[in-house]
Parts: structure tokens; sequence; C-alpha cells
């Protein structure tokens, strides 16, 4: 083995040195070469997994056989070469070996490369020639070795500073010489001659760099990977074999599971042996080779069950090899979370992947918790009992940037965003996403800075040979097509077309007309009725009167103030009986509570509103909420009072009526819903004006900016008293939504609303740019025209954008054992966004005062107090 290795006989200083070292921890060193090789590794077994090999081609443009898979791998090999330098290796030397600046090995790899009198003889070690005869990019070998999350700038001070250390025993030009003499020897078959250049596109370069990164972060997995600190010359295999492993254990390699389900991707072994709806039935007769389909279907269709089979179909077919089911909340991501999870353990039995929650401060797989733990570590509820096989496949679970490699993930559609924009470790997000058939519930383009990423994320995924499914309960004609086309400005139909379209559809890009499934049901006639008022008094009065005549009343309200209002009016006129109850005393459902209150709050509601008559409350009763109440919510109300809100929206909402066939109160036999409204009309809104989530901040923002949507949907309460659905659905959408009747509406209302009309489409365009020059450019090269790499957003701005993606505020952590206003223990709380800009949360838990049966504490200036209500800021 010698004749392949200079292996020298290096006498180590007594202070410590010698071999350079990949891995350094207190327990002890990994050679540098064997980490090459462990990543090295790693890449190789991801790539020869057939849908990754796939997603490779497709960028490639050409096919990739062994033998550029054997060259990629030299290449990945040398992705930790920077390591070699002495100001890196004196990281894990005694302090007064090395005085000078410690060189950071990213910047010192790429200087290898880049043309040095003192790097030309390292470069020369690593077989630069070789990888020049094979066409190697400077794009490619940048992509890979900017494997810590992010494009790095170049330095040339790594340029310098490479001569021996005598007193550490250390000389990296010998280090080189064994690591370009370990390539050879171990890649021997990549240095055969002839074969054509690597890919050189702009998209296998990005993709080759988030395999890289995901390569580096299994390679580094010390459970795995154990530390071994003298140089194996035959440690190639042994990494391989830990490689292969590795992938099959954390669930990359699912060729067993699909040898498990073949046959058995049917409807009725998803559900447990029921039959498919006409929507449901629809997606499954959609061919593989459709990358993209939307279905649009009404509340309760079964669009959930009707994605997850259309993720077994591509499963079992080999087109994908995970799911990722983004949803828009928190809230909803919990609530599908169990289904998909029962859904994979009918489909696949004990043998089931466990579906992660990916939603950032959870850690759950399957039904088990974790917990973090010192040195991103995390222990598990089941830790004693588990084999350490069940245990290893939560590693996606363990890490908010590992989520889109877990084989079934279930969490919100910003950490799938966070794939398409200029943020840190976006590359490898992506390239675990290509994997997947990636679901997006509730897709709608109300937000023109969101929808822009989406879309820009979309197409990313496809372009990759990815696979893709949006649903929506009815989604405008102007949306659909931007979706299908992925143009910006795409021609959407007339609004005579539009309302004709049919409804239910099933959407793909292969056909230009939908598949139209029959209606589930023969419609929900829904009587309708605008109020005269949106107060608190106005929506307590009629909830009172509905209530008390034995309804079960669901109160949403565009705002939490406008809900906590509502509440205390309840009270006020003596509806204190009628009021749902949590633990023996009235309670709220919004979005500002504990997380553990609010899991409790969601089972009680289910409970109270189910759909099961024998967990059903009697009684009448009222339930009083925000937007948290429309969507993954198993609830079923007799009547609706909601806000005023554009019409997608109401019918998300009117979906909570009358979900199945129950006994209802006298009165109540049809649905009802009444809509609050402004007294005076809209008209003051134009001002720009915001209030309880209608209209614009002035300096701009809101809840529904989009006013004219919001006046459509008022005169279409008033025009049609009843709405049947899922007949009506085009015609409610299309009316509020379509340009024609925006157009119209402005020639109608004059000036103002045209000059509203004008600001809100200014905004989004300003929206628009503003998500563009954040997105992550794929299609281009990984180094501009002037040499120099496409740096991301520095820190501030991509915490801005994450902070604009999740739309959450600042976490405040509570001492152990606080006990919450529902009488459990509770561990914080996480400020609204709008609340948090100025606030700085303490670094330690805080103890919150006690007073009046809330919990009360203060972050800088700001008084806040935490109840039955909810979260609160304190007026001085």
């Amino acid at each position: 083995m010698g004749s392949y290795f200079r292996i020298r006989e290096i006498t180590l200083c007594k202070r410590g040195g010698g071999a350079p070292w990949g891995k350094c921890s207190p327990t002890g060193r990994h050679h540098l070469i064997h980490h090459c090789a462990d990543v090295a590794a790693c890449f190789e077994a991801i790539c020869n997994l057939p849908v990754v090999l796939a997603r490779l081609k497709k960028t490639a443009h050409r096919k990739l056989g062994f033998l550029d898979i054997s060259r990629l791998c030299v290449l990945v090999f040398l992705h930790d070469c920077g390591k070699l330098h002495p100001g890196f290796q004196a990281k894990g030397w005694p302090a007064d070996i090395w005085r000078q600046a410690c060189v950071g090995h990213l910047a010192a790899g790429a200087a290898i490369f880049w043309g040095h009198y003192e790097t030309e003889k390292l470069a020369r070690a690593l077989n630069i020639e070789a990888l020049a005869a094979w066409g190697v990019d400077v794009n490619l070998l940048y992509a890979v070795l900017a494997h810590h999350g992010q494009p790095f700038n170049l330095d040339d001070s790594a340029k310098k500073g490479w001569q021996p250390v005598g007193a550490a025993g250390y000389d990296p030009f010998l280090a080189a010489e064994e690591i370009g003499s370990a390539m050879r020897h171990w890649f021997a078959p990549a240095f055969a001659d002839g074969g054509e250049p690597l890919p050189t596109t702009p998209e296998f370069q990005h993709l080759i760099c988030g395999l890289v990164m995901l390569a580096d972060w299994l390679g580094s997995t010390e459970e795995i990977f154990s530390y071994v600190p003298d140089l194996d010359p035959d440690y190639w295999s042994k990494a391989q074999a830990k490689a292969r492993e590795a992938v099959a254990r954390i669930g990359l390699d699912t060729e067993r599971l699909r040898a498990f389900l073949e046959g058995r991707a049917d409807f009725a072994t998803l559900t447990g042996g029921y039959a498919p709806r006409p929507a449901q039935a629809a997606v499954g007769n959609v061919p593989l080779d459709e990358q993209l389909i939307i279905l649009e279907a009404e509340t309760g269709s079964g669009k959930t069950e009707a994605a997850l089979w259309h993720f077994a179909r591509l499963f079992e077919a080999g087109r994908v090899d995970s799911l990722y089911f983004a949803l828009p909340t928190r809230a909803a991501a919990k609530q599908i979370h169990g289904r998909v999870h029962q859904a994979m353990q009918r489909l696949f039995g004990e043998a089931a992947p466990e579906p992660i929650l990916a939603v950032p401060g959870y850690f759950r797989a399957g039904e088990h918790e974790g917990q973090a733990l010192p040195g991103w570590k995390v222990r598990w509820d089941d830790d004693g009992g588990e084999e350490e096989r069940r245990l290893l496949g939560r590693w996606a679970a363990e890490n908010t940037k590992r989520y889109l490699a877990a084989m079934v993930a279930v969490g919100t559609v910003d950490q799938a965003m966070l794939a398409a924009l200029q943020v840190k470790h976006a590359h490898l997000r992506s390239a675990a996403l290509a994997r997947s058939l990636l679901v997006v519930d509730e897709i709608h383009a109300s937000d023109r800075y969101m929808s822009e990423i989406q879309t820009h994320l979309l197409k990313t995924h496809l372009c990759r040979g990815g696979h893709a499914m949006l649903m929506s309960a009815t989604l405008g004609s102007v949306a659909r097509v931007k979706w299908l086309t992925q143009q910006r400005r795409a021609n959407e139909p007339p609004f005579d077309v539009a309302v004709n379209t049919p409804y239910p559809a099933v959407w793909g890009r292969l056909r230009q007309e939908p598949e139209a499934p029959s209606p589930d049901t023969r419609g929900k006639r829904v009587a309708m009725s605008l109020a005269s008022s949106w107060t608190a008094e106005e929506a307590a009065q009629r909830a009172i009167e509905a209530a008390a005549a034995g309804a079960k009343v669901l109160v949403i309200r565009n705002t939490v103030s406008a809900a906590v209002d509502t509440f205390r009016a309840v009270e006020a006129a003596s509806g204190h009986d009628l009021l749902w109850r949590v633990n023996d005393k009235p309670a709220l459902h919004h979005s500002r509570f504990a997380v553990e209150d609010r899991e409790l709050l969601d089972r009680a509601v289910e409970r109270a509103l189910s759909p099961k008559t024998d967990e059903r409350t009697n009684s009448g009763l009222i339930i009083i909420g925000t937007q948290t109440l429309e969507q993954s919510l198993d609830i079923d109300a007799d009547m609706l009072i909601t806000d005023l809100c554009p019409a997608d929206v109401l019918l998300q909402r009117i979906g909570r009526l009358h979900r199945h066939a129950l006994p209802r109160p006298e009165g109540f036999e049809v649905p009802r819903c009444i809509v609050l409204a402004p007294e005076n009309g809209l008209d003051a809104f134009t001002a720009p004006k915001f209030e309880n989530g209608l209209g614009m901040f002035k300096d701009g923002g809101g809840v529904y900016e989009n006013l004219h949507a919001c006046e459509l949907t008022r005169r279409l309460v008033i025009d049609h008293r009843e709405w049947v659905i899922p007949q009506m659905n085009r015609l409610l959408v299309e009316s509020a939504t379509h340009p024609e009747k925006i157009e119209a509406l402005n020639k109608e209302l004059g000036s103002a609303w045209e000059k509203y009309w004008n600001r809100i489409y200014g905004a989004s365009i300003a929206e628009a740019g503003s998500a563009r020059n954040a997105l992550l450019r794929t299609e281009e090269d990984f180094i501009d025209l002037g040499g120099m790499p496409r740096l991301f957003l520095n820190e501030e701005k991509a915490q801005m954008v994450r902070t604009r993606l999740g739309a959450e505020g600042a976490r405040i952590r509570f001492a152990d054992g606080m006990v919450g206003p529902f009488g459990q223990a509770i561990s914080g709380i996480t400020l609204p966004a709008h609340w948090s800009k100025y606030l700085v949360p303490p670094d330690e838990p805080i103890v919150p005062e006690i007073k009046d049966g809330k919990l009360c504490f203060t972050i800088g200036e700001t008084r806040f107090s935490y109840g039955r209500e909810g979260l609160e800021r304190v007026k001085p």
C-alpha cells in the first residue's frame, strides 16, 4: 500500500501537530483525508440514488455515467482542501505555536486554485492538471468549495503563509501530496483517459453545491463517521460502506420502502378503505409525467388525501423520493402532520417513515417529541427504548436546515421558500427539495412578495425535474394562469370565459383544458346577509341571539383586537354562559397564545364543534376568533358571523359551515352567514385608511389591502342572498378579483378609488421587485463576469427576509415551571412581528409577575400581559 501513499514517518512535536485534521473536538481528531473521504462517499451514495441522478441529468442537459460521477466525487473529495493551510490547522495546536491570524478554510481552498506562486505546487499536488483535463469549470469548483451554506469572498491573504511549521511538525505540501496520492488510488477510474467534459450549466453548478452541502452535513455526523486520527490507507472502502448505511438510515435511500409499497399505492390503502371522491379520483388519473398539477376543490373535498395519493403513486413509480407538504401557518402544519402520519402508517405499516414537523422550535417525528440539548444534540422521548436506526432516521428533524432532507415532512411554506432565496443554506434546501413532491396548500396570489418567491421556487423545482402540486379552494384565473405558465405577465381569460371554467378542476401543464370532476355534493345553499355595521356590539348581539336559539356560532374577526372586543361585548351583554369554555372558563381562539396553549385551544375547539354527534356540545355556543379558525381545523358550525374580506377568503371561512350531515337546531337547517361591514361603506378607506384588517396603512402594508376585492365582495353579498357552493365559486371569486371587474369599479366610483388602486398596484410592483432582489439565481453562474462570486444577502437583510416570510416576531422564553392561564406549563411566547421591530428579547428566560391571573413582563420599555384573552400590550 505504501506505493500508493507517501506515508511519512514524522516525529511529532510533543506539543502537537503532525498529520492534518479535518474534524477536531475535545474528544479527539479525525484525519483530514478521512473526512474528505467521508463527504465524497456520502456524495457518491446520494448521487447514485435514481431520483437524484435523474435531477443531475436534467440540469446537466446530458446523460451522466460512472466516469462523470467518479470525477465529481474527486472534486468533492477536495471540498475541504483549504484546511491544509497552517493558519487553519493552528486552530488545533497550542496557542503559542502559530502567532499569526487564523485562516478560513473556504478562502484558503479557493486560493490553492486561483493561481499564485505560493500555491502552485499545492495545486499540482492536488491534481489540478487532471481537473483541467476533465473540463472542471471554475464555477463548478467554486460551487463545491462553497459548501458552508453560502458563497464566500476570495481572500488574497489566504494565498500566503503556506510554509511548513517546524514547531508543529507540519508541512502542508507533503500533506497535499498525500491527498493527491489518495485521490489517484481511491478514485483510479476517474483518472482514465477520455470522457466528456463535466457539465458547466449554471443549474448544474447550483444543484451540485446543494448536494455537497448535504453530503458534508451527513459526512460530519459523528454518530456515523467516528473519528480516526491516524491515516488508514484502506479507509475509502470503509467510508463508502458507512455512507451507504447512513443514506439508508436517515431515509435518503428509499428503495426498500418503494419495494414494500409496490402494488399498494391505492386510495383504499391510503385512507383505510374509503373510495376516492370525484376530485380525488381526478387527481388519481393524472399522468405521472405531469410535473405540475393544480387542484381546485371546495373545502372538505379531501384535497389533503388527494395530495398524499399523488405522492404515493409518484413514489411507487420512482419519480420522487420524498414529500414536503407546505401549509400557510404553523397551526395548519401541526393539524395536517397527524393526518399525514396516519396515512404513512397505512401505506407502509411497521416500516413507515416518521413524518417530521418542519416548524422551527419543534422537534417532532411521527408521534415522538424531542428536546434540544447542548452541542446541537436532541434527546427524544423514546431514546431509552428505540434502536439507534430509528433515532438516526430523525436526523432531518433535528435542525431546521435539514428539514427538506426528510423523506416525509409537513411544515410551513416559508421553510420551502427559503430554498429560493439568497440566504444561508438555500442550496442545501433546494437540492434536498429536488427529490420531493412539493405540495403547497391554499396557494394564492394576494401577497405579491410571497407569490413572487413561490413562483421562482416552483420554476427552479420544475426545471430540475421535480414534481409539485398546488391546491386551493378557488383560485382566480389570473393567479392560476401565472402558476401554470410560470410567467409574470400571463394572458388571463376574459371574465365571461373565466366564470364558465369548470369547477372543481384539476389542471396540468401538458394539456390545455382541466379535468372536471363532478362536485362532491349537490351543493351547499348558504343564506347570506350583510350587517349594517361591524362593531363588537353588533357582532355580539347577533351571536347571542343565534346561540340562545341553540346554534353553534362561529365568529371570525379580521384582527385580534376586534376578536377581543367582541369577546368582551358578549360578556357585557350577559352572554357569558354562551361563550366557548376551556377548562371551565370562557376562551378565545387567535394567534397570540403560547404554543402549548394554542394546541390545547385547537383540541378544545375541535371537540366543541366536532362533526361527531357524540362528541359535539349539545347546547348553543359562541366561539370567537380570527383567521386561525379558517384552515385545517375539523370543525362544523351552524352559523357564521364574519368580517368583510375578499371573496376567496370568505369562501374559506364559509367552509366551516355545515360540513357534515348533522342534526341542526330549528331555524338553522340551512347554513347562515352574516357579513359584518363598516357602517358608511368603504369610500373612507381609499384615503388610505386601515381598520380591522381592511385597507392600507399610510406608510403601506395591511392585511386585506385589496379594497376593490372587498367592495366587490360586499356587493356580491347584497346581490346574491343565497350562495350555492361550490357551483357559484367561480362566479364569486372572478367577480371580486378579475381585472375587468376592477376596471369597471374604478370607472364607477371615480378618481379616489382609481388612485387607491394605482397605489396598491405600485406597492405590489415594489414588493415584487424587492422579492426578486432576494431570489437565488440558479440560472446564473456562481462567478460573475468580473471573476467574483455572486454573494448572498448580508445577515441583516437575510434576517429581514426570514422574518417577512414567517411573519413571526421575537421569542420570549419563560423560566421552567411557569404555568399559563389554562393551568398548564408553558415555555414562553412569541410576539407578533410588528411588535418586535424595536424590541430585543433577553438572552435568559424571564420570570413573569402574576397579577390578576395574568403573566406580566416587560421587554425594554414595553409592558405585556398574558391571560385567557391572549397576549396584550399594556398601555402606560
